[in-house]
């Protein structure tokens, strides 16, 4: 008798757990994998031009977007973004974003010295708690995600890249002609753009 009621035990205890593993399996919360062809995960950043926190998905809503999530102390963070620069100045006039996203822990005046010193004029910003990180699945900085007019990831990228080479320009490029962005006219003789409307 003994022998029967420790294999109910056992059965109950396999039962048990076969239940809590259907259970978690079944009423797992959703965590979408963060790659090439899925939505960009929003996340609310501190904008350092305003100090107010701003929604990314929100904020770059419509617009061909790289985010990159970067720290003033990573030495690739800082190679790589003269070419974001150079990038951005080139493609703005056609709608090109660029959210830059720090997650340093210090005071913002710092990532604003940095961006000083690097002659940075798209958009900052900061996520002190570095969650981003977490909620864009990375694996450390810079990582890089470039997102079509509609928050579709089309590219990511690991580590520092160069911005502004041809191949990279073509895709951005790509992707604002998909977007409806106004072409870029010829350079006049001063090598500065007029536009016409379209």
């Amino acid at each position: 008798m003994a022998m029967s009621r420790q294999w109910l035990l056992v059965g109950a205890i396999a039962a048990g757990l076969g239940l809590g593993g259907w259970a978690m399996v079944k009423f797992k919360p959703e965590t979408d994998q963060v790659v090439v062809g899925s939505r960009a995960p929003d996340f609310k950043v501190v904008d350092l031009a305003s100090g107010d926190s701003v929604s990314l998905r929100e904020r770059y809503k419509g617009t061909v977007t790289l985010v990159n999530i970067w720290a003033t102390w990573c030495v690739p963070c800082r190679l790589e973004m003269p070419s974001m620069q150079r990038a951005y100045a080139r493609l703005k006039p056609r709608g090109f974003r660029i959210a830059a996203v720090s997650v340093d822990e210090g005071a913002p005046e710092d990532v604003r010295a940095f961006a000083r010193e690097l002659g940075l004029t798209f958009d900052l910003m900061q996520d002190r708690s570095t969650l981003i990180q977490q909620k864009f699945q990375m694996t450390g900085v810079p990582e890089s995600f470039l997102l079509d007019h509609n928050g579709m990831i089309m590219k990511r990228e690991i580590g520092a890249r160069e911005w502004d080479s041809p191949v990279n320009v073509a895709l951005i490029n790509r992707l604002l002609d998909d977007a409806g962005a106004p072409k870029l006219p010829p350079a006049d003789t001063a090598g500065t753009y007029q536009f016409a409307p379209r």
